[in-house]
């Protein structure tokens, strides 16, 4: 089959067998249906035949191009020009709020646990087409870094910018960035509401008490999917500042408060995960992209082209050709 031509009815092409066959019968009947003449000598018919005589068989080749394309033809050769129009039935809206506190600089996982995080995150937001992503960052207070959009250039930018920068206080809120997040999402029109809290400590810092932000979720009826980052055990992290302004790491014991993130996904109706690796961490986002999936229709329209016509044309050409040349240059040959 030639590249990008179907056929539509290829059935037909089971054809081109007999093409074999009618080629056989007439080499075989070819001497039969020559006139002969007996005659006691040949002396008077000295001489090669005419170039005529030589020629006669391209009538049949004729006959039988002309037949190939004949069942070409009924096999309806096309081509075809798919266009594909996809409409979102339910869009999804998602924060993700992120802990940026200097624990998140902790070397459990590679190169540290913000970095692994920030890139398994920006692959989650490539894979989310057709969603509205935002992005909460909390430590001992918490703010919006990026409204909830469609465009993934941005949410993506703004990724990379997270830090550790002592812009807001050190600590852990986990019920400010939770109550942030609900915030942002609390008069979305979409029909449904995500929030991913990620964090690898204990709530320790913030006016608004967790399970007040719990209840806020509930009201709203926004689903919240609670990741504990960090090994189990202990971890290289940042314990004290050098007078550089660098920080210098020592080991200290992990510590998350599972409960309390398990009591939020519970709550909301998500899914509390621990990553205690880069691979985990990879393996749970990939997780929530399989339960959060958007219903997406897709529209598919084809454009079909037939291609038989000038099949049909040549036949009939050469048909044409062979019926000349029969009544014609070689009438007095048959």
């Amino acid at each position: 089959m030639l590249e990008g031509i179907y056929f539509a009815n290829p059935n037909y092409l089971w054809l081109f067998l007999l093409l074999p066959l009618a080629i056989a019968w007439h080499i075989f009947t070819w001497k039969k249906s020559q006139p002969s003449l007996k005659i006691s000598s040949l002396a008077g018919f000295s001489g090669e035949g005419s170039f005529l005589a030589k020629l006669r068989p391209i009538l049949f080749v004729f006959r039988m191009l002309a037949t190939a394309l004949i069942i070409l033809a009924i096999a309806r050769p096309q081509t075809v020009d798919i266009s594909t129009r996809t409409k979102t039935n339910k869009g999804i809206d998602i924060i993700m709020a992120i802990d940026v506190s200097s624990s998140m600089l902790a070397q459990d996982l590679k190169p540290d646990r913000l970095s692994a995080l920030k890139r398994v995150a920006s692959s989650f937001v490539d894979d989310r087409l057709s969603d509205r992503i935002g992005l909460v960052v909390y430590a001992g207070e918490s703010y919006t870094k990026t409204p909830i959009t469609s465009d993934k250039s941005i949410v993506k930018g703004a990724l990379r910018e997270i830090a550790y920068q002592g812009l807001i206080e050190d600590g852990t809120a986990i019920g400010m960035g939770l109550a942030t997040a609900v915030n942002r999402l609390k008069d979305s029109r979409a029909k449904s509401k995500v929030i991913i809290l990620l964090t690898d400590g204990v709530n320790n810092s913030g006016f608004i008490d967790p399970k007040i932000a719990i209840e806020l979720a509930v009201e709203f009826g926004i689903k919240t999917y609670t990741i504990g980052l960090g090994s189990n055990g202990t971890a290289l992290a940042p314990v004290a500042i050098l007078p550089t302004g660098e920080f210098q790491y020592g080991m200290t014991k992990v510590e998350i408060d599972e409960e309390l993130l398990k009591e939020i996904a519970s709550a909301t109706g998500g899914i509390y995960f621990r990553a205690t690796d880069n691979k985990k961490l990879e393996e749970i986002y990939a997780e929530i992209n399989k339960l959060e999936k958007t219903e997406i229709e897709e529209f598919k329209y084809y454009n079909y082209e037939e291609k038989y016509r000038i099949l049909v044309l040549l036949a009939l050409g050469l048909l044409m050709l062979e019926w000349i040349g029969r009544n014609t240059l070689f009438k007095s040959f048959i």
